[in-house]
């Protein structure tokens, strides 16, 4: 039997009187990775930010391992396990690459053990060349690769990740969801924001497409992939 680890109600967001999320409802499940495509400004970005608390619902509730957490603070809701890596990466540019990975396990009671740090270089081999670098000298998809193992450092057990491939080459890409795939495998369920639809799709177990505010469709990413309105709007076909 599934187990639900993220649930999302009915949830409705502004940005002053502007309306940006009208009744957002969907689940993760335990061990899934799960995709969240659409156009620009639909408002997957702002569905992220309300789950990570970033944002307060002004309805609606949000629900994690059987807790709710709509209004919680960040940092809080962190603690409980929920990493986010937000669009445009979101790294401390002035610090090293190993004041970055140290920053993100600040809230753990336990200290970051070595293997933690050896499983992030087996995923990520350049972090471990570039751990006494600044930050804010290394390439994009090298900034990616540092977000995604700061969060990793929380020890969490659901990413949300918010545009990992935007801005990177091709095989920079091909990496990235290699090591999504990968640490997924290990145990994290991922929900993911991809504005590249088809790797997202190909990567994810099922998908929630929204326009404007809302979710239109709910299904297997295998159902998405054939069907032929996903596949004018998205996928380019």
């Amino acid at each position: 039997m599934s187990e639900t680890i993220l649930a999302v109600k009915g949830i409705e967001v502004a940005y002053g009187q502007i309306p940006a999320l009208h009744g957002i409802d969907l689940e993760v499940q335990k061990g899934e990775i799960v995709c969240l495509i659409g156009a620009n400004g639909a408002g997957k970005t702002t569905t992220l930010r309300s789950i990570s608390g970033l944002l307060k619902p002004r309805k609606g509730t949000i629900d994690f391992l059987g807790k709710v957490i709509t209004g919680v603070k960040p940092h809080i809701i962190t603690g409980m396990g929920l990493s986010h890596v937000p669009e445009g990466r979101g790294i401390f540019a002035n610090l090293t690459v190993h004041d970055n990975l140290e920053l993100g396990g600040y809230l753990r009671k336990d200290k970051i053990k070595q293997s933690e740090y050896d499983r992030i270089f087996t995923l990520f081999p350049v972090l471990k060349e570039r751990i006494k670098q600044n930050s804010g000298t290394l390439s994009g998809g090298e900034q990616q690769m540092l977000a995604i193992s700061r969060a990793l450092m929380a020890k969490p057990s659901m990413l949300l990740l918010d545009e990992p491939s935007l801005g990177l080459a091709p095989q920079m890409v091909q990496t990235i969801f290699r090591v999504i795939r990968e640490i997924n495998a290990e145990g994290t369920t991922i929900l993911l924001v991809e504005q590249n639809a088809h790797m997202a799709l190909m990567t994810a177990n099922r998908g929630y497409v929204m326009e404007t505010g809302r979710i239109t469709h709910s299904e297997s990413t295998k159902t998405l992939l054939a069907s032929d309105v996903i596949k004018k709007a998205y996928l380019g076909g």
